[in-house]
């Protein structure tokens, strides 16, 4: 098995003439949208011939785009110091955004649409996009002139992405001294589930040193994404990132006003969890932070790769072969990036290219039963862009906290499949390990979500700096965690190290993981009861994320997700599972 992704069925390099050829394509379908948009024989209501006209040139284009972003991302992220790498995605980035006016234009074109409903019934494409076409009539409320709209995208390319690229080249290139060795921050975040806590604790000592060496230049890059986004945020009408966030994502506040009071009344319980692992390890003043992934009872099984293949495959196939047919797909036919090196980026993702009915997947493998689940979350994106692939193209974006839904189902059947088969020491560590990951979506994702609030709140009246970012983690910490973390040993940079910050145009991408998590518990539960008859639904669910909002997506399976009752279900689950863990 190979432990490194194949991208040749993309493209085979930079020389590949299709590359060039793709890029080539995307010029002449750009044109195309130009000269359509430009033309002043335009009706202010639209023809359905039109309307037609102006989806299959965006249809075009996307197929386009996404294979050409979809590589660069891909060799970026595991070559990050590569600086050809950088400069084609400067080229295409700069040959993206010289259409972006464009593409404003088309919106506003699309929004002159009129009786949308009566035009689907004698147009199969109006039909599959009726859901797009009235969006587009509600989002041209906040677009900008054409011109405005290309400085906005030529901008960004020197601003928000730019300052994106310095954090990820900085924490995956930076040298972490340890044990008279230098090592990359994936390699010594990976030391946190050790089984020596000796070694957790050096690790953890050494991470925030490495940190220290970076902290000015990823301060800078926070700082000016966080003020790019308001500045749009304003120029585009809406009154926070947060209301611009839930209105691109198509979910109301009250969706998420509703999951966090649930949050915050189930908070104790999680900090319960901390203490009593804490406990159990030795220490007295809650848990420290470099015991938070520390693994108990004796689970410290290594999982090969061929292991991990087998684990899964036999594990899903009692859901659907359909999935577990695919991540049989995905180890055999170089899917997977999976083990950390230099210039790699940390952490995991799963970037899917429909097209090509693939998926990508990037991981840093450490043979440990967590980094087997975080297979199958990813896999479980894979499997919602699998859903998606007979879904039409401009249906496929589907929002932030939908997209963790599939994934995290897969972490919840994964660990209920493990922990049926477990007993004794082997069942508490497996319930410990599943506990832990539930904490992390919906402790310290909350803690994030506060963190990034803070951080709107504040960064336009003042620089912050690296000590300010701290203080600010810190507080985020304590309404979180509070006493379940010893207060002399938490993580102040988690703001330096998480990605997910600094993705320019995309705020906070934290709330969707615990609303995943959650919708996924859930999910959970429904699929016991209705056995087989749930897999369809789910698929259909899967599938049309992208052409309905939220709360509609929900009542597609039968849940009001505006109810802080649902959400409180869904933690009464996880709820249970700490009780037995308390018992230990």
């Amino acid at each position: 098995m190979n432990t490194e992704w194949n991208l040749d069925v993309i493209y085979k390099g930079f020389d590949d003439p299709k590359y060039e050829a793709d890029i080539k394509k995307f010029k002449e379908e750009s044109d195309k949208l130009k000269a359509i948009v430009n033309r002043e024989d335009w009706d202010e209501d639209l023809k359905t011939e039109d309307v037609e006209e102006v989806l299959t040139c965006l249809e075009e284009r996307k197929k386009l785009a996404g294979m050409l972003f979809s590589y660069l991302e891909f060799r970026h992220s595991t070559d990050t110091g590569n600086g050809e790498i950088m400069a084609q995605e400067n080229r295409i980035r700069k040959l993206a955004s010289e259409y972006s006016a464009d593409e404003a234009a088309a919106d506003k074109l699309l929004a002159l649409t009129t009786d949308i409903d009566k035009k689907a019934m004698t147009s199969e494409k109006i039909k599959e996009y009726t859901f797009l076409l009235k969006d587009v009539k509600e989002q041209a409320k906040h677009l900008l002139s054409n011109d405005e709209e290309a400085v906005l995208a030529a901008m960004d390319m020197t601003g928000a992405s730019a300052w994106s690229t310095l954090q990820s080249y900085l924490t995956s290139n930076v040298k972490i001294d340890y044990a008279g060795e230098q090592v990359t921050l994936s390699e010594i975040r990976n030391l946190a589930y050790d089984s020596d806590p000796a070694v957790r604790k050096s690790a953890f000592e050494a991470e925030i040193k490495g940190y220290e060496k970076i902290a000015d230049s990823i301060a800078f890059a926070l700082n000016n994404i966080k003020n790019q986004t308001w500045y749009i945020t304003e120029k585009r009408g809406y009154d926070s990132p947060l209301d611009m966030t839930l209105a691109e994502g198509h979910m109301s506040k009250s969706t998420l006003d509703a999951m966090f009071k649930a949050i915050d009344e189930y908070i104790p319980v999680f900090r319960k969890y901390f203490r009593k692992k804490g406990e159990l390890l030795g220490y007295s003043n809650g848990l420290p932070w470099f015991e938070i992934f520390a693994p108990l009872g004796k689970d410290d099984k290594k999982y090969s790769l061929e292991e991990a293949k087998d684990y899964l495959l036999t594990c899903f196939s009692g859901f659907t072969t359909e999935l577990s047919d695919m991540m049989k797909e995905a180890f055999e036919n170089e899917w997977i990036d999976f083990y950390p090196r230099t210039g790699k980026e940390g952490g995991a993702y799963c970037g899917e290219v429909c097209e090509l009915k693939q998926s990508r997947i990037l991981t840093n493998y450490d043979g440990t039963f967590g980094a087997v689940d975080t297979l199958a979350h990813e896999l479980g994106h894979a499997y919602q862009g699998r859903q998606m692939e007979r879904t039409a193209p401009l249906n496929r974006d589907y929002p932030m906290q939908l997209a963790e839904t599939a994934s995290t189902f897969n972490e919840v059947f994964l660990g209920n499949y493990a922990l049926k088969r477990a007993d004794g020491e082997e069942r508490l560590a497996l319930l410990e390990s599943d506990i832990k990951e539930k904490a992390q979506c919906v402790v310290d994702i909350y803690s994030r979500y506060l963190f990034e609030t803070a951080v709107f709140d504040n960064c336009r009246d003042r620089f912050l700096m690296p000590e300010d970012l701290n203080k600010m983690m810190l507080e985020a910490q304590d309404k979180t965690y509070g006493d379940g973390i010893d207060p002399n040993y938490r993580h102040p940079f988690m703001w330096a190290c998480k990605s997910h910050y600094y993705i320019s145009g995309l705020s906070f991408y934290n709330y969707p993981y615990a609303f995943g998590n959650l919708l996924a518990q859930g999910l959970y539960a429904m699929y016991l009861k209705e056995g087989e008859a749930f897999i369809p639904k789910y698929n259909k669910f899967l599938a049309e994320a992208g052409s309905h909002t939220t709360e509609e997506c929900g009542k597609l399976i039968g849940v009001d997700l505006e109810s802080t009752d649902f959400w409180k279900e869904s933690l009464k689950l996880i709820a249970e599972e700490i009780d037995e863990f308390l018992k230990a």
